[in-house]
């Protein structure tokens, strides 16, 4: 038998790919190559991202889970695979028309399209940039 206040947490990845340039308009031109760098690039440059969420309640006893995987492969694909992957983040998502598509600010803007997930308490998003950077957001 269960506990009836036994939470789990539950973790699961995703894959997409999605292009960037790291380019402020708060910035000179000359700024922005010495604070970006190669990855200032005009035509941009891309990752094979690995997002981890991390989400957390109780078991539910009539399924055995905190929440059908199903439904939350549903959620986030709606929420960041499709919008997000083989995308420019700055031309084809609008959040990054306002601000500099980091990984810092991307693992940010998940966490934001993921924290209404009706099933669970999200915790954590994880976004692995490259073999050497990975960044993770916890909320406020």
């Amino acid at each position: 038998m269960i506990p009836d206040a036994l939470h789990i947490e539950l973790g699961r990845r995703y894959h997409f790919a999605a292009s960037h340039r790291l380019h402020s308009v708060k910035l000179t031109e000359e700024e922005n190559r010495r604070i970006y760098g190669k990855c200032n690039n005009a035509y941009g440059h891309g990752h094979n991202y690995t997002v981890e969420v991390r989400l957390s309640g109780a078991v539910d006893p009539a399924i055995g889970m905190i929440a059908n995987l199903a439904d939350l492969d549903a959620f986030v694909n709606e929420q960041v695979i499709e919008p997000f992957d083989h995308h420019s983040l700055q031309d084809e998502v609008s959040t990054f028309r306002e601000i500099v598509p980091t990984t810092e600010n991307l693992c940010m803007e998940i966490f934001q399209r993921l924290k209404a997930f009706p099933h669970a308490k999200l915790e954590s998003v994880r976004v692995v940039e490259t073999s050497n950077n990975s960044f993770e957001y916890a909320g406020d």
